[in-house]
Order: structure tokens, then C-alpha cells, then sequence
């Protein structure tokens, strides 16, 4: 039985993660929602009439609960790649960057992490990246 760690490959933004483990028989992918709005709206922003100040959370509090819906999201991701080995992370934006310092903040999990830049990928083209960079020729190895 062989006891080395699967690799995975993810495509990440701010809105949504997917993760692709290629396997001996295909794959296994799972699809993460963060639930963050990009712009944050008002909650008490009127669609019409005057604007009341005190109607509208200050600007630190929407931060402070726009960063723990991304920690969450975060924890969500690292907790699925736990037990990865090799770690491909592609994404458009900061995103990448930001999941990459979450999974090495936890020093019992040791991975090798490759950050690239990559636009909106289909699942396919995801698991077909994934496939190709961890693909391992059997006729190659000693």
C-alpha cells in the first residue's frame, strides 16, 4: 500500500475554491462557496430618499466581517487539503497568496506549495492542469 499523500490542485478567488486530488481511478473535486460579497453593500442604504448616516454600519465593522467570512473560507479549504501532499494553488488575484500563508501557519502539515497565476478555469481544465503537473510516468520511475 503506498502511504504517500495525495497531491491537489485548487483554483481559488474571493468568491469561490475548487479543489481537484487526482486518484488512480479519476479524481476527487470539491466546489467551495465563500459567501463574500466583493463590495460590500450598506445594509441600511435606502434604494431611494435620503441617506441616514447611522443606518450604516461603520466602515471597520463590514471589514472586520468581510475578513472572518474569508477566515472561514479559508479554515473550510485547509481543513479538505489537510492531508495533501504537493500543493498547486491558481487563482486570478490575492486570493492564492492568502490560502498559501493559511496552510503554512499550521506547522504539522508540511506541504510543498507552488503558487501560480491563472483566469477563471471550468472544472475540467482545473482537473485536466491538476492531471498533467502531478502526473507521474510508471515506466520512468526506478
Amino acid at each position: 500500500m503506498n502511504n504517500k499523500r495525495p497531491n491537489a490542485g485548487v483554483w481559488i478567488d474571493h468568491r469561490e475554491a475548487i479543489i481537484v486530488v487526482p486518484t488512480e481511478t479519476g479524481e476527487e473535486t470539491k466546489h467551495i462557496q465563500s459567501k463574500v460579497e466583493k463590495q460590500l453593500r450598506r445594509s441600511g442604504e435606502p434604494d431611494h430618499g435620503p441617506f441616514e448616516a447611522q443606518e450604516v454600519p461603520a466602515d471597520d465593522s463590514r471589514e472586520r466581517e468581510y475578513t472572518g467570512h474569508l477566515a472561514r473560507y479559508y479554515d473550510e479549504i485547509v481543513s479538505y487539503l489537510r492531508k495533501a501532499g504537493d500543493i498547486l494553488i491558481l487563482g486570478p488575484g490575492e486570493a492564492k497568496g492568502e490560502l498559501q500563508k493559511r496552510l503554512e501557519k499550521r506547522p504539522d502539515d508540511k506541504h510543498t506549495i507552488v503558487l501560480e497565476t491563472a483566469d477563471k478555469m471550468t472544472e475540467p481544465q482545473l482537473v485536466a492542469l491538476v492531471r498533467h503537473r502531478f502526473h507521474r510516468d510508471p515506466a520512468r520511475l526506478p
